[in-house]
């Protein structure tokens, strides 16, 4: 599932090449093809982040809102201004890793970061032809000739401006809003670092946390608890904490829960900037390099089910908590 990092780069790229630019809107799906009729021939106005759910503004106060669940995807084409901070991430720059070392470009092999399709991991289908500063990052010329591109696979909805499409495809949530609609929406959703002033999110965290007695592992994957994250920072956020996941969210240290919330400042950030959800610290520049290309070699305990703690050496343990995979180590995390 794509979590809190990839929401806030789609945002991103909304506003370098959607918003301010006239639309035409299509479902070539046919699922949101009222919604498209709708929006066709409308200009974005503004777009927002929140958790995992974007919210983008159209004229008139129309507001489409979008949660790619699982399996959803934005897919971007034609001429694409980059945002620095994705360029850098796609390792098309240059990047600095946690500890300000400049390394050189990395590209990761399963595609989380890939400017072409931010979302759940796929292997793209679609092309992209950048803007000037980065011309050349594109694919096979003819194919880049054609415009608009060819519809590929299920598309939920298509927009389309002169220059650059954005295809979204298995989203768990397409829907046009009313502002008052999309105002509640956010406020049934727990602070976001990137949205709400992180002191105050802070507080909003530890307060509803130290009064539930449902366990930590499970209120981190609330929406309602915390915006953003997913399976992966969920295990990755406990164990750098040193956290059972099955404690009670009031049986965790005051200091514990608000250490939690900023590492989760700090995950958030490195992963909007870096396009990958990396949790390792105080790597040395080859061993940086290996984990932003590799998935495997950037966690402590996610996906190691069966393999020694980095830590420790003990078996990384796989079970399910609330029908999702939970990777936690028994021995660092009691």
């Amino acid at each position: 599932m794509p979590e809190g990092h990839s929401v806030h780069r789609i945002a991103r790229q909304f506003a370098r090449n959607i918003v301010g630019r006239q639309v035409s809107a299509s479902s070539p799906q046919g699922r949101f093809a009222e919604g498209a009729a709708v929006l066709d021939g409308r200009t974005p106005t503004q777009v927002r982040a929140v958790g995992k759910q974007m919210f983008l503004e159209f004229d008139d106060d129309i507001w489409l809102r979008v949660h790619l669940g699982m399996y959803g995807a934005w897919d971007f084409a034609g001429e694409i201004v980059v945002d620095p901070t994705i360029a850098a991430a796609n390792g098309r720059m240059g990047q600095t890793n946690q500890r300000g070392t400049v390394v050189d470009p990395v590209f990761d092999s399963a595609g989380e970061n890939s400017l072409s399709s931010i979302g759940a991991p796929r292997r793209a289908r679609v092309h992209v032809r950048m803007s000037e500063q980065t011309r050349g990052l594109g694919g096979d010329d003819d194919e880049l000739d054609q415009w608009p591109p060819p519809v590929v696979g299920q598309v939920r909805l298509r927009l389309l401006t002169a220059a650059t499409c954005a295809d979204l495809r298995g989203p768990t949530a397409c829907a046009l809003q009313t502002p008052d609609e999309m105002a509640a929406t956010v406020a049934g959703l727990g602070p976001d670092p990137l949205v709400d002033d992180p002191d105050t999110g802070e507080e909003r965290f530890t307060a509803v946390v130290r009064r539930k007695p449902t366990p930590i592992g499970l209120l981190l994957m609330d929406q309602a608890v915390v915006s953003g994250i997913g399976n992966v920072y969920r295990a990755e956020l406990l164990f750098r904490a040193r956290l059972d996941p099955h404690t009670p969210g009031r049986e965790v240290p005051e200091e514990v829960v608000r250490g939690l919330w900023r590492d989760w400042v700090r995950l958030l950030a490195i992963g909007v900037e870096t396009g990958q959800m990396m949790t390792m610290d105080d790597l040395d520049p080859e061993a940086y390099r290996r984990a932003m290309a590799h998935r495997d070699d950037r966690h402590w305990v996610y996906h190691r089910a069966g393999l020694p703690c980095r830590v420790c050496g003990t078996a990384i343990v796989l079970e399910e908590m609330a029908s999702r995979k939970l990777y936690w180590c028994p021995s660092c995390q009691r």
